[in-house]
């Protein structure tokens, strides 16, 4: 299992986890585990996704600001503490609130192409 200690992170350490700029005003950290991935994204005031998809699960957790999901063509307004479940394969997006957002997502199964840093949602699961 290794040092036990390599397991344990905090969400305002901005040194830590996997750095991947995913649109203009937009930057994560990733946490790969085994069978998810979390992956904290910041979000600067009105900063937009775009629209992508990908096989895997992910759930989201709001847990700074407001923003305005996009999931299958639907726009939800979402503020801190309010979460969802985007099935794999369903197009979305996300746009950050007028105070910018920080949001949680969990992954499941991990994302192969957030286990390195880079940039981009992957292009290779762009729609």
């Amino acid at each position: 299992m290794g040092n036990v200690r390599s397991h344990f992170f905090n969400l305002n350490d901005p040194d830590s986890g996997i750095k991947r700029e995913l649109a203009p005003g937009i930057s994560t950290r990733i946490f790969p585990g085994d069978q998810a991935m979390l992956s904290i994204v910041t979000m600067a005031p009105n900063a937009e996704g775009t629209i992508h998809h990908h096989p895997e699960e992910q759930w989201g957790i709001v847990l700074e600001g407001t923003a305005l999901r996009v999931q299958d063509g639907e726009e939800i307004q979402v503020k801190k503490g309010d979460f969802w479940r985007t099935p794999g394969n369903v197009p979305h997006t996300i746009r950050a609130g007028p105070s910018g957002a920080v949001v949680l997502d969990v992954f499941s199964p991990p994302r192969e192409a957030y286990k390195k840093a880079g940039s981009g949602f992957a292009s290779e699961d762009q729609s």
